[in-house]
């Protein structure tokens, strides 16, 4: 707990069953501590995940956006969330296409009720992140949202250039994963 001592809020956790065995009793104690979920969220795993997370970065489907939508009625916790965008129309990526975004922020929004406040990408690996995050600037004007969750260890600086205000730095703070 070195960081929440020195004054560090939000943290980021990918398996939801992990973030419940370490972070239940902490929030409990540190009542100002922000948890992000950024992995793949499984429609099982949102009633553990709410409202354990403050904010989910991987929303990417419409039968997840209902699930999430009854879980916050039924737990009265509205996360904030993000949608995920395939921006490099990856088949092995989740989100969801750019060109469906302004019907499924308006789905997301109007009929379940969601609290979505930005988007989120994973730009492919072999390509200049910059292309990438310069289209999620644009998008983001689309919808009107203000907040871009994007940039991860080895692309973090070139997020920031492009507006990014969630970034993905654990393996730069906390090394690899076991």
């Amino acid at each position: 707990m070195p960081l929440i001592n020195h004054g560090h809020v939000h943290f980021g956790e990918n398996k939801v069953q992990e973030a419940l065995n370490k972070w239940t009793d902490i929030k409990k104690d540190f009542t100002n501590i922000k948890l992000h979920y950024v992995g793949k969220l499984q429609t099982n795993k949102v009633k553990f995940a709410i409202p354990l997370f403050d904010y989910i970065h991987s929303l990417d489907t419409k039968k997840l956006a209902e699930k999430i939508a009854n879980e916050q009625l039924k737990k009265k916790f509205k996360p904030n969330i993000f949608i995920q965008i395939n921006i490099g129309n990856e088949n092995q990526k989740n989100g969801i296409r750019i060109e469906d975004l302004e019907s499924f922020y308006y789905d997301c929004t109007k009929s379940f009720g969601l609290n979505i406040i930005g988007l989120m990408c994973l730009p492919p690996n072999d390509d200049k992140p910059e292309i990438y995050f310069k289209k999620m600037q644009s998008l983001l004007k689309i919808v009107n949202l203000k907040d871009l969750s994007m940039g991860m260890t080895n692309d973090y600086i070139k997020a920031i250039k492009y507006g990014s205000t969630f970034l993905r730095i654990g393996s730069k703070i906390f090394g690899p994963r076991d």
